[in-house]
């Protein structure tokens, strides 16, 4: 038996996911650890952000034994790739799990999340384009022509929150400041990957990540998480700026009363949809496809290749 981990320590969230030899998921964990928590403003992880973090990798170390991992691999992302500490972050996350650990561009990372989120879709005449908006980032990424294309933009539900929407009751001028943040990153990712922007009208967009599996549990109303019932399903245009609206009306503690809600998210999911309708109507889609698979299924593959 050869079980595999793979770890993805993101902005906001930390997560596992154990696979057997032939790639089925045997464990599947989140905890929500805000591992970039004033890193926009300050350049620095934070002691606090990193003591947790750490501690729930301490907690995942101790999984992978009961289940006999024999390798892994952790990734971290935006967070420690903005952070002047880095690195230390990176070496004490290493000694932590006891498997390799590594700096993921925002390309590779776009690559893994693609390969992950893709590997059990029906085909489809359309160009298949990822969306993952994670805490610090946005990645996009499509295959073209037989050539993976992708662009990690400075856009993520926390970003967006502690630099221009705010957390709390949304304000006129919160959300303009917000909105112009989205625009003009979106702008910048397809000036400088126009295979990208050539594709409007006509790609499968996919989205991942903790925006929108949130997003999916609350228009299902479901209380408890359920994948079967979140992975695969189709959210629209107006379901996204149908939440946005009603989280931008609450504060963060009223949000948390809302079925699907999930604790750590109340205060950025409002950010995380601005940017989802911003990229929706970029590419003049009315839907979306959501996915439960993302970049640990692509990291568990690339262990198994």
């Amino acid at each position: 038996m050869t079980n595999v981990a793979a770890l993805d320590c993101g902005s906001n969230s930390t997560r596992l996911l154990i696979a057997d030899e032939h790639g089925h998921p045997l464990v599947r964990l989140m905890r929500i650890t805000r591992l970039s928590e004033g890193v926009d403003a300050r350049g620095t992880l934070t002691e606090t952000a990193m003591a947790r973090t750490l501690q729930v990798l301490a907690e995942y170390r101790t999984l992978m034994d009961e289940h006999q991992v024999a390798r892994g691999l952790l990734v971290a992302t935006s967070a420690v790739r903005d952070a002047s500490n880095g690195r230390e972050f990176l070496e004490a996350a290493r000694a932590t799990v006891g498997v390799e650990a590594r700096l993921l561009t925002g390309d590779e990372e776009a690559t893994f999340s693609y390969t992950g989120a893709t590997a059990t879709l029906e085909p489809s005449a359309l160009v298949t384009m990822i969306v993952d908006i994670g805490g610090g980032s946005t990645e996009l990424a499509a295959l073209v022509d037989g050539t993976m294309v992708e662009y990690s933009m400075q856009l993520g539900c926390v970003r967006v929150t502690e630099r221009a929407l705010g957390a709390g009751i949304v304000a006129p001028e919160r959300e303009r400041a917000a909105r112009d943040m989205i625009r003009a990153e979106l702008d910048r990712a397809l000036e400088t990957r126009p295979a990208l922007a050539a594709l409007a009208g006509r790609v499968r967009l996919v989205g991942l990540a903790g925006t929108v599996a949130t997003l999916s549990q609350m228009a299902a109303g479901l209380t408890v998480y359920d994948r079967d019932a979140v992975h695969h399903q189709v959210l629209s245009l107006a379901t996204v700026r149908h939440w946005r609206d009603e989280l931008a009306r609450r504060t963060p503690q009223e949000r948390l009363t809302l079925a699907g809600m999930v604790p750590g998210r109340e205060d950025v999911l409002c950010a995380g949809l601005f940017i989802l309708e911003a990229v929706m109507e970029r590419f003049q889609v009315t839907d979306l496809i959501t996915s439960e698979d993302d970049i640990l299924d692509g990291i568990v593959a690339s262990l198994r290749a």
